[in-house]
C-alpha cells in the first residue's frame, strides 16, 4: 500500500486524494439533505455539515487503510 502517490514526479500524501474525494461526496450528500429539507429541522446545520464531512472522510480513510 503506497503512502505517497506520484503525480508528474511529485510525491503527494495519499490523504490528499481521499480528502478531495470526501469533499465531493460531502457536497453530494449536502445537496441531497438540502433538497429534502432536513436542514430546516436541525438546530445547527453547519455543525451537521462538519460532522457529515468528518464521517465521510474517516470512512474513506478506514476503507483505504484497511488493505
Amino acid at each position: 500500500m503506497p503512502r505517497e502517490i506520484a503525480v508528474f514526479g511529485v510525491l503527494i500524501p495519499s490523504l490528499v486524494p481521499l480528502f478531495l474525494a470526501a469533499i465531493l461526496l460531502q457536497l453530494g450528500l449536502d445537496r441531497l439533505l438540502t433538497e429534502s429539507g432536513i436542514y430546516r429541522r436541525l438546530w445547527h446545520p453547519s455543525l451537521v455539515r462538519l460532522c457529515l464531512f468528518s464521517l465521510v472522510f474517516c470512512g474513506l480513510l478506514l476503507w483505504y487503510y484497511q488493505w
